[in-house]
């Protein structure tokens, strides 16, 4: 059996308790406890190291530990530096109310500010890419220490941020410069285990049972643009890479529609016949887009420049200038062409995997950008949003 861990939010929050329990008491902690609140359970989370760096200032270390999973910040420190506002020691303990909270600054209890390694969030004025979960751990958590009228500034610091976020996709999200505390729970499941698809399919059988429409998300971007859209979160599925297993789950399970809403540099390879995305198993990302390209008609340099995209977004980007360029609409033909063959080779790997497939199942694709801004619905993806909207 896997080993389950927690997420980056969680260590986090736990450096940032174990910070004010110094400045309160100047007593380190060995183990810092916490309310997940998603779930709601407490969790012990060990710190590394505490000290005191002024009267009004301390600093605690946890260490990431996301459990059996093929998670790039395991064992990558996580630094949380607290500090007293309103203190007697002069003006200093103001001066991090001034910047970018401005006047809202003095009513909060809590501030919470992202510190090298945190990435910063270009399609939301470059604020610091700690998202709804990791705030609200951090402000209900440490807001229960503080006695009334106490308030606190929060610098969450990830010294390997910056060198780790290079090797994720974080960059096709308008995250840059480290990484993001992001995700909806505070448990780490290893979702690239077999144990995890269990999990899965128990949230899908569940689903199944009360919904003829569901939407399949294969990450946390998509889940929070599906709702943002309106769409109903009771009928959202998280799948992570393991799209195919599900879609035949959900077929032996009745489900009629299936909404297939993602990132076009993961959906795409759907169009290819790929229904484990996982990067470490397959990835024909620029041979789905150049084939696309040739068929609908773009000129052999155009498919060679596409072809030696170094990401999918880079290749989105070229294809838009292209059409910027010449009046032409090739990011709608291609992406359009993409999405329709998402639908029908979707449809074959159910009926090809499912040994009591009907062929009723219907499937229909979305597919988004780096700014979350939707590229293409196939024809069946439409209608289905006319039904989940």
């Amino acid at each position: 059996m896997s080993r389950s861990g927690y997420t980056l939010p969680v260590f986090a929050c736990a450096a940032a308790v174990a910070a004010l329990h110094w400045l309160r008491d100047r007593q380190p902690l060995i183990l810092a406890s916490l309310d997940l609140i998603e779930p709601s359970q407490i969790a012990e989370i060990p710190i590394e190291q505490v000290a005191g760096l002024s009267e009004n200032t301390a600093l605690a270390i946890t260490r990431s530990d996301p459990g059996d999973n093929l998670d790039l910040t395991k064992d990558t420190p996580i630094w949380a530096l607290v500090e007293w506002r309103g203190r007697d020691e002069g003006d200093g303990g103001d001066e991090g109310d001034e910047g970018d909270e401005g006047d809202e600054g003095d009513e909060e209890a809590v501030i919470i500010k992202g510190g090298e390694g945190i990435g910063r969030q270009l399609n939301a004025d470059d604020k610091p890419a700690i998202y709804a979960y990791a705030q609200r751990l951090l402000q209900e958590n440490l807001q229960r220490m503080l006695a009334p009228g106490e308030k606190i500034t929060v610098t969450i610091i990830l010294p390997q941020g910056r060198s780790l976020a290079v090797r994720t996709s974080n960059s096709a999200f308008g995250v840059v410069e480290g990484l993001s505390l992001l995700g909806t729970t505070g448990i780490s499941q290893p979702l690239s285990t077999p144990d995890q698809l269990a999990v899965f399919r128990a949230e899908l059988q569940n689903k199944a049972s009360r919904f003829a429409t569901l939407v399949f998300c294969i990450g946390e971007n998509g889940l929070d643009l599906a709702r943002k859209l309106g769409i109903n979160p009771e009928q959202l599925v998280k799948t992570a890479n393991w799209l195919g297993p599900m879609l035949v789950e959900a077929d032996v399970l009745g489900v009629k529609e299936i909404l297939l809403f993602g990132y076009h540099g993961k959906l795409m390879k759907l169009a290819g016949g790929i229904f484990h995305t996982h990067h470490y198993l397959a990835d024909g990302r620029r041979e789905i887009l150049a084939a696309h390209c040739a068929i609908a008609g773009l000129k052999l340099p155009d498919i060679q420049a596409v072809f030696d995209s170094a990401t999918a977004e880079a290749a989105l980007t070229y294809l838009k200038s292209l059409d910027a360029a010449t009046g032409s609409d090739w990011v709608s033909q291609v992406y359009s062409a993409i999405a329709e063959t998402i639908d029908v080779r979707s449809k074959e790997y159910i009926q090809n995997h499912s040994q009591s497939s009907t062929g009723s199942t219907i499937c229909g694709s979305i597919l988004f950008d780096r700014d979350r801004k939707i590229i293409v619905k196939s024809k069946t993806a439409g209608l289905l949003m006319g039904k989940l909207c």
